[in-house]
């Protein structure tokens, strides 16, 4: 008996240390959950967030729809994979972002109610800070993916589109034109791509 407890005990202590050796272990969810929980996914089959879109960016959230234990704390994160040519296009939030790049090179700006265009080259480990309410973006200027993690000071920060809010609406696209000078084939263009109506 003393021997099968033995064994046991040097099996669970190999299955530790194996995965804490590992640089990282994304939980397979699929697999039964085990003393030190799910058992890792197969590193080949760990993908970061799908840029195969209009932007080539991939938003991941972590606020308090996603993760309720953030309700009441009044902040949220967001991890920002942007593809080569990826763009956060412009947008705004009711609170202030800080924005910090781990990998590679995004141009990030924010434009003041005066229409003064701040923005700067952040390359990994740079931080820069948006003040709430502004319009702002992000975008990969080098030729390799790059990865940033923001914080809101919000456990829910809202998020308005600019592009989306001009186009992805029911408003005439004359009325459109008028608003934003662009003519009007191309709005009817950008409707088409934003899933506006009219």
């Amino acid at each position: 008996m003393i021997l099968k407890i033995f064994l046991a005990f040097c099996l669970l202590v190999c299955v530790v240390y194996v995965q804490s050796v590992v640089d990282f272990c994304v939980a397979d969810l699929n697999l039964r959950i085990g003393l030190v929980g799910y058992p890792c996914q197969n590193v080949s089959q760990v993908v970061v967030g799908n840029t195969s879109n209009f932007f080539r960016v991939a938003v991941t959230g972590a606020f308090d729809a996603t993760l309720p234990g953030l309700n009441g704390l009044g902040l949220s994160m967001f991890r920002l994979d942007i593809d080569v040519g990826g763009v956060i296009p412009i947008h705004t939030h009711r609170v202030s972002e800080l924005i910090v790049v781990i990998e590679g090179t995004i141009l990030a700006s924010f434009i003041d109610s005066d229409n003064i265009a701040y923005f700067k080259t952040l390359n990994k480990g740079d931080v820069m800070i948006f003040p709430q309410s502004v319009l702002h973006f992000q975008a990969n200027v080098r030729d390799v993916p790059a990865l940033a993690f923001v914080s809101l000071n919000s456990a829910n920060p809202s998020f308005q589109l600019t592009s989306g809010s001009l186009f992805a609406n029911n408003l005439p696209s004359s009325i459109v034109q008028k608003i934003t000078l662009i003519d009007e084939e191309q709005v009817k263009k950008l409707k088409g791509i934003f899933g506006g109506t009219n």
